[in-house]
């Protein structure tokens, strides 16, 4: 494996360890389940607060959405492969970025 697709592979996996870690955080301290709904609470300070919080932990909020979808609403094979790489590739941005910011910090070599 090329050093470019171990780093991609890991930014992949730092990316939706990072949004799971966000989302289940905010589950305990809110005691509800993140959502885009997040978003719909008018203009306010928390209403712009969960705008980085939601870029973060979007990958798995998708996920979660799709996989609930799959079992209540019988979704079909397209549409949960859609989400799956969307939030793949959302999870590879965020993942990157984080990663990108560790090493500016110098906690990653």
């Amino acid at each position: 494996m090329s050093p470019e697709a171990l780093n991609s592979l890991f930014s992949l996996c730092i990316g939706f360890a990072l949004a799971g870690a966000l989302a289940s955080g905010y589950q305990a301290m809110a005691e509800r389940p993140a959502g885009f709904g997040l978003l719909h609470e008018g203009v306010a300070p928390k209403t712009f607060a969960a705008v980085p919080f939601l870029v973060f932990a979007a990958p798995f909020i998708i996920m979660r959405n799709t996989l609930r979808g799959t079992r209540i609403e019988r979704r079909r094979f397209e549409f949960v492969m859609m989400a799956t790489i969307i939030a793949g590739f959302w999870s590879l941005m965020s993942g990157t970025f984080f990663v990108i910011t560790l090493r500016a910090a110098g906690l990653l070599a």
